[in-house]
């Protein structure tokens, strides 16, 4: 998936990671098993409205999500 800004990717992918790690730490109630499939449901809704809007195509999501894959099952 491409930014419309490249020039201001890593200072503004650190900054909404930084953001997400707190929202998600207010979340420390649940179980790691829920938190995962509420993301995962966020993370669908997500890339369903990135696809209607234009803003990535199909093969760039099935790239992201074989990157997802990839990242979230190594190591």
């Amino acid at each position: 998936m491409s930014i419309a800004d490249p020039t201001s990717v890593d200072a503004t992918l650190e900054e909404c990671v930084d953001e997400l790690n707190d929202c998600i730490a207010r979340l420390d109630r649940f179980p790691h098993p829920v938190l995962a499939f509420a993301l995962r449901t966020h993370l669908a809704g997500l890339l369903q409205a990135l696809l209607a809007h234009g803003e990535c195509t199909r093969p760039q999501t099935v790239m992201f999500l074989k990157e997802l894959q990839r990242e979230a099952l190594s190591g």
